[in-house]
C-alpha cells in the first residue's frame, strides 16, 4: 500500500521534472525527445525504444512549461512525497514521527537531496560515451551519491537519526542494494516485456509502463527503509538503539 502511494507520487512529480529537466539541457531541441531519458534509464533497444521516443514527443513542445510556476508546481507537488518517505522510515525505525512543521523542512530538504542525487548518479553514469568496461566503471562510481544518499536519509527524517552515524553508512548500503544495483537492473530485465504488451495502447500504453516501474521503485524504497533500519539495529550498540527508540519526544518536536 505504502508503495503504491510512492509510486503515484512519483509518477505525477519526480517524472515529469526529470523530463523537463532533460528538456532544458538539450535547449528545447525540435530532435530532442526527452523519451531519450526514459530509454537510457532502462536500457531499451529498438523497437521499444522508438516507441517511447515517439510518445514523448520532442523537448521543443516543453519549452513553454518552463515557467517559475511550470515548475514551482512540481516541486511543491514533492514536499508530499518527502512527508509520506519520513512516514515511512518512521515506522520502519521504530520512533516518533517530527512534528508537521519539522515534517515540512525535512521533506523539502530530502527531496532537494533527492533530485541533486539524480542528477549526479546520471551526469556520471552517462556523460559520455565510452567502451563497455569504462560504462561498469562508470555505473560503480555512480553508485557513491546513492550511497551518500541513502546514509544522510535516516539521519534527516528519523527522530535521533544521526545516533550511530558510524552505521548509518552501512545502512545505507541497503539504498545502493536496492535502489542503485537491483531496480535499475531489474527494470532492464522487467521493463520491456510490460512495455511491449501494452505498446497497442500507445502513449497510454506507455504512461502505464512507466507507472508499473514506479510501483517498483516506490516498494522498492519501503524495503531500503526497512532493511537500512535493521542493518543499523543489528551493528550500533545495543544501548544506542535502545535509546533511540524510548527517548521521550520534547514538546512541539
Amino acid at each position: 500500500m505504502l508503495g503504491a502511494m510512492v509510486s503515484v507520487q512519483l509518477f505525477t512529480t519526480v517524472i515529469p521534472l526529470m523530463i523537463m529537466g532533460f528538456s532544458y539541457m538539450r535547449g528545447f531541441a525540435d530532435n530532442a525527445s526527452p523519451g531519450t531519458l526514459i530509454i537510457r534509464e532502462l536500457g531499451l533497444v529498438r523497437p521499444a525504444a522508438d516507441h517511447v521516443r515517439q510518445a514523448f514527443g520532442h523537448s521543443s513542445a516543453l519549452k513553454s512549461s518552463w515557467t517559475f510556476l511550470g515548475v514551482a508546481g512540481f516541486l511543491i507537488w514533492g514536499i508530499p512525497m518527502g512527508i509520506m518517505i519520513a512516514g515511512i522510515f518512521a515506522k520502519a525505525w521504530r520512533r516518533e514521527q517530527f512534528s508537521l512543521k519539522g515534517r515540512l523542512w525535512r521533506g523539502v530538504v530530502w527531496f532537494a537531496l533527492y533530485l541533486t542525487m539524480l542528477g549526479l548518479r546520471d551526469r556520471i553514469a552517462f556523460g559520455g560515451d565510452h567502451h563497455a568496461g569504462m560504462r561498469v566503471v562508470r555505473f560503480v562510481l555512480s553508485l557513491l551519491p546513492v550511497w551518500i544518499f541513502w546514509s544522510l536519509t535516516p539521519a534527516l527524517l528519523v527522530r535521533d537519526g544521526g545516533r550511530g552515524r558510524n552505521y548509518l553508512m552501512l545502512a545505507g548500503l541497503a539504498g545502493v542494494v536496492i535502489d542503485g544495483i537491483v531496480l535499475p537492473l531489474g527494470s532492464r530485465w522487467l521493463f520491456p516485456p510490460v512495455l511491449s504488451g501494452w505498446e497497442e495502447l500507445g502513449p497510454i500504453g506507455v504512461a502505464m509502463a512507466l507507472l508499473t516501474w514506479c510501483g517498483a521503485v516506490g516498494t522498492g524504497w519501503v524495503v531500503t527503509a526497512c532493511v537500512g533500519a535493521v542493518l543499523w539495529e543489528r551493528t550500533a550498540p545495543s544501548r544506542t538503539v535502545i535509546e533511540s527508540q524510548t527517548e521521550d519526544v520534547p514538546a512541539g518536536r
